[in-house]
């Protein structure tokens, strides 16, 4: 029987298979390299000074300076009313009408006490008158004269306060009727016929005639830069002719509902509009046109933390970094930046949410019209390769 012997790989293949097999486990062991990350475009704008154009605008209200509510100073059972809301009513006009029986009554009982007051002192003058002669004639003492005389006095004041309780029931009987004690408009209603009133429940709101007022509301952080005397600009909701007036009061307190405080604007009454017209309030006081600020869009702005950031182009390296700024108010649709930047840098205008810090950008270009058609193939047959154009400046922003 023959014996092969025993197959041994030869020096040569077992340097190239050792190399190969370790370099097999290592593939087999390593993760691949991460994609590099893209090179976002990013448009930019120049940061610069501008003039502010907002202004604060208030809805107001026509109000006449005086408006009266009028009520009955006596309670009762309105049986009818003559008033009506809108109605234009002159001095000495009926408003209303109480029923007025149970005061006629009462006036009927005061005469007849003052009749029964009369005969009275007329029985205790007659007393007098006698007595008094016979004094004359020595017949009685001057005590009794004097106790006639005072009969007749206490019978005197008893008739002047029965005629004082006849002329007050007398004015109770009159009070039954509303009357309007100035002309002006109808503003309210505040009870119907049938309807029992207490003594000086309002019964009829009057505008009175004469000055008007623009009424508004201002917040608690502006009403400190508004001043009695101070000018204010008015116009019609509906249009019309604008007006010039000047604040005549401010509220003291705020109001407990809306915590605001009230303004009260004084206009010319021959130019203003009807009563309880809508109109727009500009106060002067308020006002930030012409103001020199720097302004960003909404879109260059993020939130960082608690603080408001954006991020600032550097075309040395073509970075962005964060630069965290404050800001003051509104412009329109901008925001203005009291602090954190300077005219002349460039920060991102759109896409903040998806960059991070020391991430390389490239500057957004517009794209340009179409290539004609004769030139695009020249360049394809002479294998020419396009090339893209050098960033641009940015985009220098004076936006509202």
């Amino acid at each position: 029987m023959r014996i092969f012997p025993a197959l041994r790989p030869s020096s040569r293949f077992s340097r190239f298979l050792i190399p190969l097999a370790a370099a097999a486990a290592l593939a087999a062991c390593s993760r691949p390299a991460p994609p590099e990350e893209p090179v976002r475009s990013v448009k930019l704008m120049t940061v610069g000074a501008g003039a502010l154009e907002s202004t604060l605008e208030y809805s107001g209200e026509v109000r006449a300076r005086v408006e009266s509510r009028l009520g009955f100073r006596v309670a009762g059972k309105i049986v009818q009313r003559q008033a009506e809301l809108g109605q234009r009513v002159r001095a000495g006009q009926v408003l209303a009408q109480l029923d007025p029986r149970d005061y006629q009554l009462a006036a009927d009982a005061a005469r007849a006490q003052v009749a029964s007051a009369t005969t009275q002192r007329d029985l205790a003058a007659a007393d007098f008158k006698r007595y008094q002669a016979l004094k004359d004639q020595n017949f009685i003492s001057g005590a009794e004269l004097e106790r006639r005389e005072a009969t007749l006095k206490a019978a005197q004041a008893t008739l002047d306060q029965a005629r004082a309780q006849l002329s007050s029931q007398g004015n109770q009987t009159a009070y039954t009727t509303l009357v309007s004690d100035v002309a002006g408009v109808v503003t309210g209603i505040d009870a119907e016929p049938g309807q029992v009133v207490a003594s000086g429940s309002p019964v009829v709101r009057i505008a009175q005639d004469g000055p008007r007022d623009v009424v508004f509301a201002v917040p608690e952080d502006k009403v400190g830069q508004i001043a009695p005397g101070s000018e204010v600009a008015v116009r019609g909701w509906a249009g019309g002719q604008a007006m010039t007036g000047r604040v005549r009061e401010v509220a003291a307190s705020a109001d407990a509902a809306t915590r605001t405080f009230q303004v009260k604007v004084a206009i010319d009454d021959m130019q203003a509009p009807a009563l309880g017209s809508t109109v727009y309030v500009t106060p002067k006081a308020l006002s930030h046109a012409g103001i020199v600020a720097i302004k960003l869009p909404t879109s260059a702005l993020r939130q960082e933390g608690q603080s408001t950031a954006v991020w600032v182009y550097d075309p040395a390296s073509s970075t962005v970094k964060s630069q965290v700024v404050q800001i003051a108010t509104a412009d329109g649709n901008q925001a203005v930046v009291a602090a954190g930047l300077a005219p002349g840098m460039q920060v991102v205008a759109t896409g903040v949410h998806v960059l991070s810090p020391g991430q390389k950008v490239m500057v957004y270009q517009p794209k340009s019209g179409p290539t004609p058609a004769g030139k695009a193939q020249a360049a394809i047959n002479s294998g020419a390769v396009a090339v893209p154009a050098a960033p641009a400046a940015a985009l220098a922003s004076t936006a509202r």
